[in-house]
């Protein structure tokens, strides 16, 4: 692939980021900020109870939920477009016979579950009110490790799954790099410290709840942009799949 079209695929994965990122802003407002104003209530009303001063906002509430958030999603939706389109590159046409719309959606499921799934499962995320600030460090050290363990046993499950594949069969290998992929995240599990720092009479309703927001919120994320990136890619590699200019207008060119 060269220069040319991998600056290309980075611009459209990029816009693609953008698009997915709307969506899953869209996902966040609706969904994960009752759940942090309802938190947020809840800390205020127990720091009140206990004699707890009022801190001084630097940043207004209003501002955190609307521009603050809307900043924060898009720039994070552009960033990861882009560096999920450079994996892209390198993924077509390594990972099997897929063309461009297959492989994005293989890719996106992919990240889904090695960036956000695995290191969710062991270290959920807590709304306001629920963690020590003082481990602060310590539990974003464990949440990226196991992010980074998740992204090199996926990986290294795909290096396998293509090694066997020749003696095995795709089926065979797939489910022997999928059971190994399972048992060494397992491992993973079990072997680093575990973190519970809710508070006792915090309502579990309301944690849950903002975890499966939060887990809804990524899984719109990879899902728009796999099949936006997809549309996008394919587009461009594919000439087949753009419509053709004519006098009487454009005319859709089949593959078939």
């Amino acid at each position: 692939m060269n220069s040319a079209t991998v600056r290309t695929l980075l611009v459209r994965g990029m816009l693609a980021g953008l698009g997915a990122g709307l969506l899953a802003l869209v996902a966040a407002y609706l969904l994960g900020e009752p759940r942090v104003d309802s938190a947020i209530a809840l800390e205020e009303g127990h720091s009140h109870a206990h004699g707890g001063g009022h801190e001084v906002e630097v940043v207004s509430r209003g501002l955190q939920s609307t521009a603050g958030l809307a900043t924060g999603v898009l720039l994070y939706g552009v960033a990861f477009g882009g560096i999920v389109a450079l994996a892209f590159c390198f993924a077509l046409g390594r990972v099997g016979r897929f063309g461009p719309r297959a492989t994005a959606a293989l890719l996106a499921g992919a990240g889904l579950l090695a960036v956000y799934v695995v290191p969710f499962l062991k270290y959920p995320a807590n709304p306001p009110a629920v963690g020590d600030p003082d481990t602060i460090g310590k539990r974003t050290a464990l949440y990226g490790l196991m992010m980074l363990l998740g992204v090199l046993l996926a990986v290294a499950a795909v290096i396998l799954g293509k090694r066997l594949a020749p003696r095995l069969g795709n089926w065979y290998a797939s489910v022997i790099a999928a059971a190994g992929f399972i048992l060494a995240v397992g491992l993973a599990y079990a072997f680093l410290p575990a973190v519970n720092e809710v508070p006792a009479g915090f309502p579990g309703t309301l944690l849950w709840q903002f975890r499966l927001a939060s887990l809804a919120i990524q899984v719109v994320l990879w899902t728009a942009f796999g099949l936006l990136f997809g549309h996008l890619a394919e587009r461009h590699l594919d000439p087949l799949s753009r419509p053709v200019r004519s006098s009487a207008g454009s005319v859709p060119v089949s593959s078939g």
